[in-house]
């Protein structure tokens, strides 16, 4: 049965997906320019197959979009850190809202342990880093306490392997 959701007002069960459509989320996800007609012809299906088939992935909410991978450091983002916040019960969506708000922010987790929200952001370099802590994050009223994590080096990980 179809449930409410974020989304809309009811989203349908997410329909099964077979080998191919694996094997199409993959070609994707490592290329996401990737023109229909190779993506058919690596899974061995039809241009019109494999339109259809993406274009389900995409109505289905399974491909959510298409972006670019940003080099960060190149992109003037040199400071990354995640920052675990501890927030007031039943203040997730609330939280989220003003997060997604944030400049920089580049992933947002509600997590299970000994805090409730990751939080993956990009600053220019330290001082802008301190200002979202210390100015930007702390004043949420919901949010009780963070932690900052500084990364020293990341990457992200090719689908390809």
């Amino acid at each position: 049965m179809a449930e409410p959701s974020e989304h809309g007002p009811l989203t349908p069960p997410p329909r099964p997906l077979d080998a191919i459509d694996q094997d199409i989320l993959q070609i994707l996800q490592a290329d996401g320019r990737a023109s229909i007609r190779s993506v058919a012809e690596r899974v061995h299906v039809s241009r019109a197959n494999a339109y259809a088939r993406i274009n389900r992935l995409i109505e289905d909410g399974v491909i959510r979009g298409f972006g670019a991978r940003v080099d960060h450091e190149r992109a003037g983002q040199s400071t990354s850190a995640y920052i675990t916040l501890k927030i007031v019960q039943n203040s997730w969506r609330t939280v989220r809202d003003q997060l997604r708000m944030l400049p920089g922010a580049s992933h947002i987790a509600l997590v299970g342990g000994d805090f409730d929200v990751l939080l993956l952001v990009h600053t220019p370099d330290n001082r802008a880093l301190r200002e979202l802590v210390f100015t930007r994050l702390q004043a949420i009223p919901e949010v009780l306490s963070t932690r900052t994590l500084l990364v020293f080096e990341e990457e992200d990980l090719d689908p390809e392997g």
